[in-house]
């Protein structure tokens, strides 16, 4: 049974109340008030609103100053408040509860408009939270709503999960700083392979650490792992040092704490094909089967990606084929950033800064970088124009 959501109203105007009451009551929420009293933070976090409606106008101070308190408390933050604000006190009243305030309507509301705002401010809350921080994109609840959608949907799907191999050794000796580069650079090459070989459609996110997955169709897998794999080859050893790049590997400690060579960073993509109805029937089902197919892969070295096709073929035993991907060690592919990095147009602290404002809002790091005011326009063709061909790479199987 779905949960039905909460609306907590702020407000000692009587009639206000009965109208906000009856209009939020038929449209299937459950609405709790504070009309006299001092509503308290866990009162707030018992109810649990999907969204706060407050009357300044006739709120008393001690109302007010609840909504500073639930932007200030890490359970309660993320829950919108909507203030509801008489026309002639606007400025005032605004300037006053700017801490506390996600939204506003001037008073009486229009209670169609309310609703809209609640429900999108409730959309907007819900995507914030659950949503992955460093890349953005839709995180654990977003994604087992998205698996349910397509579940439910007799129309069939591909499932793919792909993690980072070596990424925590990177982590342990580089730092978590630029651990999380490798992480938002796998999102944007990710996000830019599926938008530019996939659906319209098609659903990305970001379960964690170095942990993604994508939901595509079977005609389309094969070139978005191309792709995307092809560009993680060519950019991931740049996040390396020149001598461990040059070495391909670096020295960590293992599991067992004993010094070892670690390969620099691959990544391996698991996929499912639900061709119907009848292969999976929860996420439970298909977590086990990727889960299975990706202890498979990670075992082998090196970046690849492999579908299972045993569902498909009613047979358990059906071949399990990962395609690898074999390095060019002739590729001189340099991105524009390392160029930038090696004539000294730029330093290295600026061009972190553009590549974290380039893999978030995918604007073009050249662009960025002039928008920084740290590269011109002549110095950046040039650079381009001494950008070596791009290696393609090649798979096999």
């Amino acid at each position: 049974m779905e949960k039905v959501t909460s609306i907590l109203i702020i407000s000692s105007e009587q009639r206000l109340l009965e109208v906000l009451k009856f209009c939020f009551d038929g449209w299937g929420y459950e609405v709790h008030i504070y009309e006299s009293g001092t509503p308290d933070i866990a009162s707030i976090k018992k109810i649990s609103p999907g969204a706060i409606i407050v009357d300044v106008h006739s709120a008393r101070q001690t109302h007010l100053e609840i909504c500073r308190l639930i932007k200030d408390d890490f359970f309660t933050a993320t829950i919108p408040v909507i203030a509801l604000i008489n026309k002639r006190q606007l400025r005032s009243q605004l300037l006053n509860l700017k801490q506390g305030v996600d939204d506003y309507l001037i008073k009486p509301p229009d209670p169609l408009d309310l609703r809209i705002r609640v429900e999108l401010a409730i959309r907007r809350s819900q995507y914030s939270f659950y949503a992955t921080p460093l890349t953005g994109l839709p995180g654990g609840r977003l994604i087992e709503e998205a698996l349910n959608d397509k579940l439910k949907n007799e129309a069939p799907f591909l499932f793919g999960y792909l993690d980072i191999d070596n990424f925590k050794y990177f982590n342990d000796v580089y730092g978590y700083l630029k651990g999380d580069s490798v992480i938002m650079q796998t999102a944007y090459i990710l996000y830019t392979a599926i938008k530019r070989l996939g659906n319209r459609d098609d659903f990305i996110g970001h379960i964690g650490g170095d942990d993604f997955i994508f939901i595509t169709t079977a005609d389309h897998y094969k070139d978005i792992c191309h792709n995307f794999i092809s560009a993680f080859e060519r950019l991931m050893p740049f996040h390396y040092t020149e001598e461990d790049r040059k070495r391909g590997f670096i020295i960590a400690r293992d599991r067992t704490h004993k010094m070892k060579k670690i390969p620099l960073m691959s990544v391996t993509v698991a996929l499912l094909d639900r061709a119907d109805a009848s292969s999976f029937n929860n996420i439970i089902e298909m977590n086990e089967r990727i889960s299975e197919v990706k202890r498979y892969l990670k075992v082998m070295a090196g970046s690849k990606f492999m579908l299972d096709r045993r569902n498909q073929h009613k047979d358990e035993q059906a071949p399990l084929t990962p395609v690898f991907y074999q390095k060019e060690e002739t590729s001189g592919y340099k991105p524009l950033g390392q160029i930038l990095l090696e004539r000294n147009i730029i330093s290295l602290p600026q061009l972190e800064e553009a590549l974290k404002t380039h893999w978030r809002k995918g604007v073009v790091l050249g662009e960025v970088l002039k928008e920084l005011g740290v590269l011109t326009q002549e110095k950046l063709t040039e650079a381009l124009l001494l950008q070596e061909s791009v290696g393609s790479g090649a798979f096999s199987g």
